[in-house]
């Protein structure tokens, strides 16, 4: 099994985006027994809240389903439970690696750097733009499939 966390700043928009298009993604080559796929936050701003309506509202345009989720921020216990822990952002990076012991397995991922590119996901919290933050995560899941199977970690 491949575990791999999905982290934002809240936990209820970018994080649980690309939570539920990779998720879509898995089960539509039918790999979905090879992982398990969560999301979680840096901060305690947003705990147990559900996803943002702006997600909501883009997963359902494109037809992909959400998967359900309260937000909720990880602590080193969750360090040990995932092969691959994926920030949207540069202070998201900064956040885990403070507040994972510097990763010491080397697990922390910028998304895009599976992309080929070090851009950050920008927030659609702040910015409203959903459309664009969904075209970045489907980039991301798009790269990550690349990289696994590169890497010889799944087999289409």
């Amino acid at each position: 099994m491949i575990s791999v966390l999905f982290v934002c700043h809240g936990n209820i928009c970018r994080s649980t985006l690309a939570e539920s298009v990779f998720t879509y993604k898995v089960k539509e080559l039918g790999l979905e027994e090879q992982f398990i796929i969560d999301s979680f936050a840096t901060s305690t701003e947003e705990i147990g809240n559900p996803p943002h309506r702006g997600t909501v509202k883009k997963l359902r345009e494109v037809g992909i389903p959400l998967v359900p989720h309260r937000a909720k921020q990880i602590t080193w216990a969750d360090y040990n439970k995932f092969d691959y822990i994926i920030g949207m952002d540069t202070a998201n990076i900064r956040n885990l690696n403070r507040m994972l012991r510097n990763d010491p397995e080397g697990k922390i991922y910028k998304f895009l750097t599976f992309a080929g590119t070090g851009r950050d996901i920008a927030d659609p919290w702040y910015t409203g733009n959903f459309d664009e933050t969904y075209e970045d995560v489907m980039e991301g899941c798009d790269g990550f499939l690349k990289y696994l199977t590169e890497q010889g970690e799944i087999y289409r």
